[in-house]
């Protein structure tokens, strides 16, 4: 824990959001918001915390010119979850303390990856954008969630929200992580596979994998070709994890039944290809968008305040 004595809030979600604010100033009234809205590129970031020893940070680059331009700044708090753009060793190198909170969004996103199982197990988008463009499909028969295999890779925080969320449905669970949680998996009737036993398995494959040196790409398309035919893809975690060309190209050819993902190598989204194919379901990044979520994460982010430590860069990099 470290005192200080002026904080800077650059997350442009809190920034926005008059009761997230409302929540910071309550606590502690002589915070700095910036005019601007918008997410901080490095020069504005150092601009605006300039003489701030703590910050609430969001999604903005923490880097090596940043941190040495602010030799002021001592703690550094993160609204949100997903720490790809923080360098982890410019921050221990520069004696600046980190404060997070693991998990803080599960609920949201493990309800979002729940929605998307269900629709694209029952054809909702391929029948939505026939309707919409003036169609009237016939009956199409999709699937039940309820007795289907699900896979999950990551059972971590959401990963096993998943697990508790599907528990009515009566679905035989499997689970890949580089962790043991036997327990749990005992627990909930879990049965932990390999990464290969399930990609052959899963007629319904989940990912919530952080973003890290050994997850960038890792779905690439050797690893898609070996998913089970028919297999619904759902992707809540982050993007550039899955190959997005050679997800199309399986969409295209049939082999999966659907595609849902929230999160995409360049968001926001640029690949018009693949969000226009009529098996591939596309939000923009809102899993954790629940009125109810963005006061979690932004209580978080002011407990981290006074909750932090140094870090080791790899709890965060995966190495």
């Amino acid at each position: 824990m470290t005192a200080f004595q002026r904080l800077g809030i650059v997350a442009d979600h809190v920034n926005r959001h008059p009761a997230m604010r409302r929540e910071v100033l309550n606590i502690y009234p002589n915070a700095k918001f910036p005019d601007k809205t918008h997410r901080f590129n490095e020069d504005e970031l150092i601009a605006f915390l300039q003489g701030c020893d703590a910050a609430i940070i969001g999604f903005e680059s923490v880097t090596e010119r940043v941190l040495s331009a602010l030799p002021d700044l001592k703690i550094i708090s993160k609204y949100g979850n997903g720490c790809e753009t923080f360098d982890f060793d410019a921050m221990k190198r520069h004696g600046v303390r980190f404060g997070y909170t693991w998990g803080v969004n599960k609920l949201a996103v493990a309800e979002l990856a729940l929605g998307f199982m269900l629709m694209g197990l029952r054809y909702v988008m391929p029948l939505n954008a026939a309707m919409r463009a003036g169609e009237r499909p016939g009956i199409r028969n999709g699937k039940f969630l309820t007795g289907r295999v699900v896979g999950i890779h990551g059972c971590g925080h959401i990963g096993k929200e998943v697990v508790r969320l599907l528990a009515p449905f009566g679905c035989r669970i499997l689970a890949c992580d580089i962790k043991d949680y036997a327990d749990f998996y005992k627990q909930w009737n879990v049965t932990p596979v390999s990464f290969d036993e399930l990609a052959a398995r899963s007629e319904v494959l989940t990912l919530h994998l952080p973003k890290t040196r050994q997850t960038l790409g890792l779905y690439s398309r050797d690893v898609l070709a070996r998913l089970q035919p028919g297999c619904v893809l759902v992707n809540t975690c982050r993007g550039g994890i899955v190959d997005e060309d050679a997800l199309f190209e399986r969409l295209e050819a049939g082999a999966l039944m659907a595609a849902c993902f929230d999160v995409f190598a360049i968001e926001p989204a640029q690949n018009d290809r693949l969000l226009r194919h009529p098996h591939m379901l596309a939000s923009p990044h809102i899993g954790a968008s629940t009125e109810e979520t963005r006061l979690i994460l932004v209580r978080a982010a002011i407990s981290g305040l006074t909750n932090n430590r140094v870090v080791e860069p790899e709890e965060f990099y995966g190495v």
